[in-house]
């Protein structure tokens, strides 16, 4: 048994930039949407604009702008909490594998 003092995602700032990559080089997409407020996605942003010709859009799920982002983005948008909220999946959700919890800190 151990305590986890901090949890954090790993590795999905990684996938965004590999797909969006992959998806411009294979031409599966005229432009696309990056959901996220990470700076680390603006070297694969330029290159999907510069290489491709992609348009890139950012919407930002954060109250805290990254000007990175902002500033390389061909557009952006802020993503308001009601709505964001508004979105979000039920609290617990069953299928046929089961029950799903949304951890309570979300």
């Amino acid at each position: 048994m151990v305590n986890v003092l901090k949890t954090e995602e790993k590795g999905s700032d990684v996938n965004i930039a590999s797909y969006l990559l992959v998806d411009a080089f294979n031409g599966d997409c005229e432009q696309a949407i990056i959901v996220s407020n990470d700076s680390d996605l603006k070297t694969p942003i330029e290159m999907v604009q510069t290489l491709f010709g992609t348009r890139v859009g950012v919407f930002n799920p954060h109250e805290k702008t990254s000007w990175a982002l902002r500033n390389v983005a061909d557009f952006y948008r802020p993503i308001r909490k009601g709505p964001l909220s508004a979105s979000q999946f039920s609290n617990r959700l069953t299928d046929s594998r089961g029950t799903i919890t949304k951890p309570s800190s979300w």
